[in-house]
């Protein structure tokens, strides 16, 4: 019995571990989440689908930096990168909207918008860095919405 309880253990841990360091650069799934949204901004017909995509991406993001942010066992180096990530996605989304002493994107400048926040994000996420586990919760969080 105990020999079969270490056997289930260990497979139990090879099943936990190995796929995390099979995983692609979670950072590069971030950045890949981004460009989906780019892309569907891009294809969709209408100025109100392409804001509505770009907020409900925005939204998306916060909700997955806040349930992050929010875990006992995220170290606070990560959660004040998440923070300023946080900020830099509420920046975006005020810009769109035109709140927050932001003028409103134009309609006809959403897909170039979209860019900028690609372009942007990508800048931000060379300048703040967050652990690989903490990246793996937001893109997992991130699938879950």
């Amino acid at each position: 019995m105990k020999k079969l309880t270490i056997s289930f253990l260990l497979l139990l841990f090879t099943v936990i571990s190995v796929p995390l360091h099979a995983q692609p650069d979670a950072h590069d799934k971030l950045k890949k989440q981004i460009n989906e949204m780019v892309e569907n901004v891009q294809e969709a017909e209408t100025a109100i689908e392409k804001r509505t995509i770009l907020n409900h991406s925005f939204d998306d993001l916060m909700t997955a930096f806040n349930r992050v942010s929010a875990m006992d066992r995220v170290p606070m180096s990560d959660k004040e990168a998440i923070a300023d990530f946080k900020n830099t996605i509420q920046e975006k989304k005020d810009e769109l909207n035109g709140t927050n002493g932001y003028e409103k994107v134009p309609d006809s400048q959403l897909d170039e918008f979209a860019d900028y926040v690609q372009q942007d994000i990508e800048q931000a996420d060379r300048a703040i860095t967050i652990s690989l586990t903490t990246a793996l919760l937001i893109i997992i969080i991130l699938l879950l919405l």
